[in-house]
């Protein structure tokens, strides 16, 4: 059977998701397999870096909001990288082998760049490795029995902790990453289990061979992206604007330890907690659909009724059970239910 292939690039050449493919000839299929079984999404787009070095836990730690220092083999987590005002500058997963810890990253990342100027005298070795691994993933309720059916041994679901209170007391938060996503070697290369299904690090020269070890239909990344927002997960760049605090856009629980040693960010991260109300926050909208069959852009205002600005858009996709729906980052007094203004659309909060 022939498979219509539709590039991004094609449709938008300036996207960040350039590099991937938009859907495989109908996006609605697509969406409906990755919420009933699974398919395999092409995310090899992303970026990939390679941190080896008997020093490589023990730096990373001191540079991101994740506890690292005794990440057992075998195990993935997110980290994100503040600047010294406790801003969002980076995002990545993690996941650690035993020799060498890898980070997968948003497609233009200059995350690399920042690690190699805080190497200083650590046994590290930053480097990026994007043209030799591919990152994929597959997505849907049954990707536990397609991993076993391929020889993947069982893997444990994803560990979370909960976000302890505003004024938790100290020893509340254990000393281990904040989230735990257990991983196996696969394929050449590395399997990861995450919420909603497993990463799976490859060589990118084997990713025709492993799809075909997997045995499962591809899905786009329109398909991912519908899967993602209405998970409300957060991306960077996406959800996020210059000024963004990880507890605004979501990230306190898998990427955030709020009890471990000093990092760049950490005062705003501690105070922004201590207080309980950060100034914005991440929600769902539902678009009308009537005015525009036309998707807001990212960046794209959000105004109350009385015609202020309250907030923007990030992401926004035509779901095949919810409609047109966004994530946007809004402030903190957008009540649940609120009627709100996208372009030429009406919106309602959904939180």
């Amino acid at each position: 059977m022939l498979i219509m292939t539709v590039a991004v690039s094609a449709l938008d050449p300036a996207s960040v998701d350039a590099g991937a493919t938009a859907h495989y000839g109908d996006p609605v299929r697509e969406q409906r397999l990755l919420t009933d079984a699974a398919g395999l999404v092409d995310r090899s787009h992303r970026g990939v870096l390679a941190v080896p070095g008997a020093d490589r836990l023990s730096w990373l730690h001191s540079l991101t909001t994740q506890h690292l220092e005794r990440l057992a083999p075998m195990t993935g987590t997110e980290l994100l990288v503040l600047s010294p005002h406790g801003h969002v500058e980076h995002h990545a997963g993690v996941l650690d082998d035993g020799t060498t810890t890898w980070l997968d990253v948003e497609p233009g990342s200059d995350l690399l760049g920042y690690l190699q100027r805080m190497v200083f005298m650590m046994r590290v070795e930053p480097a990026d490795v994007t043209a030799e691994w591919a990152l994929l993933s597959l997505v849907g309720p049954d990707t536990d029995a397609v991993l076993a059916a391929a020889g993947v041994p069982p893997l444990a679901a994803p560990d979370v902790l909960p976000v302890p209170d505003a004024k938790f007391a100290t020893g509340t938060v254990g000393a281990r990453p904040t989230a735990m996503y257990a991983a196996a070697p696969a394929f050449g290369g590395w399997v990861r289990r995450v919420p909603g299904g497993a990463d799976l690090l490859v060589p990118r020269a084997s990713v025709d061979e492993v799809a075909a070890a997997l045995g499962v239909p591809w899905a786009g990344i329109w398909a991912f992206e519908a899967m993602r927002v209405e998970a409300r997960r957060p991306r960077l760049g996406f959800e996020t604007d210059h000024r963004t605090l990880p507890a605004e856009a979501g990230w306190t629980a898998p990427g955030v330890h709020l009890e471990k040693g000093c990092y760049r960010g950490q005062e705003t991260v501690a105070r922004v907690h201590h207080l309980g109300r950060p100034p914005r926050k991440l929600v769902l909208l539902h678009l009308d659909g009537v005015t525009t069959d036309d998707l807001p852009a990212p960046q794209t205002p959000v105004l109350n009724a009385d015609g202020r600005t309250v907030g923007f858009v990030g992401t926004a996709v035509r779901h095949h059970e919810l409609g047109q729906v966004a994530l946007a980052l809004v402030k903190q007094n957008v009540a649940a239910g609120t009627v709100l203004h996208v372009g030429p659309s009406t919106a309602q909060v959904d939180l």
